[in-house]
């Protein structure tokens, strides 16, 4: 048996949540809706414009969510990722362990800043995000633990490595040594910004295909290069075995090599959708790891999803994850 179910990789953001109204993306000039890289100073000009404003903070990153969220409903998680040597490092790998995740918190901190993601909702519950990647910028194959990955089911990878040469190239020498070592892989393609602006770099991290991919509807069309969803599966079932298409209120599409199947939505009063599709993932690959089918994994990361999107934040309490897992046992 392996020592753990999932191994994920990816950038470690501590995540700064506001809420905001429209006018504020307009006066700072960001497109809503999407993840957009700034720079450090940048980013300060943005939160001196939000001073006012209420905000909470948490260990973030789209894999760290998934991964957290999968240790929550009780699998057994590892996450390699870089932090600095500064006051967010440090509550960043304690809100990981906090969370159940086991990481290579052994290794050494970098001198510099931690990744910091300002992230900002919009009444319509949408979730705008500017991110300053800091040290996890350079995110490289000296955050991999090899015995690890080799010694777990599942290997999962964001596709916001795609950004970084050194990240990108840590994420396909990651895939090199799960495929080698029987190890499934799965991948989430994470923003439409990632398949409009480095559509090659998350090719070169798909390589030969995956086991599974997430995505949402837009970003699959986009790696398709079509406006019709049914053109943009088939071209999915050519770079994966298998995929999960999140449709927002329209529930998601699951694809188990067979078959074709619909995940119903369950209906909330969204509040902010900030790792919704983290969280189907994590929800997703828990299921998938107890040996549940495609169609209860998928009921299971439908229901999560949506509890999440009632609150503020990418995380709900393990509290509530568990109750929600123990309706589905």
């Amino acid at each position: 048996m392996s020592k753990y179910h999932i191994y994920g990789i990816g950038n470690a953001l501590v995540d700064m949540e506001y809420e905001v109204d429209f006018h504020d993306l307009n006066i700072l000039g960001i497109d809503k809706g999407v993840m957009t890289l700034v720079d450090e100073a940048q980013q300060t000009s943005i939160m001196n414009h939000l001073k006012d404003h209420h905000h909470q903070r948490g260990s973030g990153g789209s894999a760290a969510n998934s991964i957290i969220a999968f240790s929550q409903f009780g699998g057994k998680g590892f996450y390699s990722c870089k932090v600095a040597d500064d006051e967010l490092g440090h509550f960043y790998m304690r809100d990981l362990l906090d969370g159940g995740v086991d990481t290579n918190h052994h290794t050494e901190k970098a001198q510099g800043h931690t990744g910091r993601c300002v992230v900002l909702v919009t009444p319509d519950s949408d979730r705008t995000m500017c991110t300053f990647l800091g040290v996890s910028g350079s995110l490289s194959t000296q955050e991999l633990i090899e015995e690890t990955l080799r010694d777990s089911e599942w290997f999962y990878t964001e596709g916001y490595l795609a950004t970084s040469d050194a990240a990108r190239h840590a994420s396909i020498e990651a895939k090199r040594i799960a495929d080698a070592a029987g190890v499934k892989t799965a991948l989430s393609l994470s923003d439409p910004n990632m398949v409009k602006f480095f559509k090659q770099g998350l090719l070169e991290m798909i390589g030969s295909g995956v086991e599974l991919l997430f995505a949402n509807e837009f970003e699959a069309m986009g790696m398709a290069d079509t406006g019709d969803l049914p053109r943009a599966l088939d071209y999915i079932k050519t770079i994966s075995k298998k995929f999960a298409i999140t449709r927002g209120s329209k529930g998601a599409l699951v694809w188990d090599g067979r078959t074709l199947i619909e995940i119903a939505p369950v209906k909330v009063d969204a509040v902010d959708t900030v790792g919704a599709g983290d969280m189907f993932a994590g929800a997703f690959l828990f299921g998938l790891s107890q040996g549940w089918d495609h169609q209860r994994a998928g009921d299971l990361a439908s229901a999560a999803s949506a509890k999440l999107v009632t609150n503020l934040g990418p995380r709900i309490s393990t509290a509530e994850t568990r109750a929600i897992l123990q309706s589905f046992l």
